[in-house]
């Protein structure tokens, strides 16, 4: 990746230096070498931020367009739909029912689309632990 490319990347999936490198588990004065041509970039690096960059997913045609957005922890679809994992989970029933009702009823011409339901955090009482401190295996 060009050093340029990488710039361009970080500056559009991250505000500041400091919060790169908090997310790349390294120091701010690290990122800024990269960013000045300092120091070569590392190759781990490049491919989390390219990894961030395109949402999670497999760099994949059937994957075009879809992404992920972790604050809400939603799937968006290339349409705008938004799936929590709740309802992702719950998918094969609904569409099971869904296939029942069409052939009972037929199929509704313009059907209303909802929004993703609130996806409440994994921990209870508004305290979101902070992450393990990385310790590079040479200093342990």
């Amino acid at each position: 990746m060009l050093d340029s490319s990488f710039k361009e990347l970080l500056f559009r999936n991250f505000d500041s230096v400091q919060a790169a490198a908090d997310w790349f588990h390294v120091r701010p004065i690290t990122v800024q070498r990269w960013l000045d041509g300092t120091s070569h970039i590392n190759p781990m690096a490049e491919k989390l931020l390219i990894i961030k960059s395109i949402g999670y997913l497999p760099n994949d045609l059937r994957w075009s367009g879809f992404r992920v957005n972790e604050e809400k922890a939603i799937l968006i679809t290339p349409e705008g739909r938004q799936f929590s994992p709740k309802e992702l989970d719950s998918f094969a029933i609904h569409k099971d029912e869904h296939r029942q009702l069409v052939e009972r009823y037929g199929r509704i011409e313009a059907p209303k689309i909802y929004t993703a339901k609130e996806n409440p955090p994994p921990f209870r009482g508004g305290r979101r632990p902070k992450a393990a401190i990385w310790i590079p295996t040479k200093y342990k």
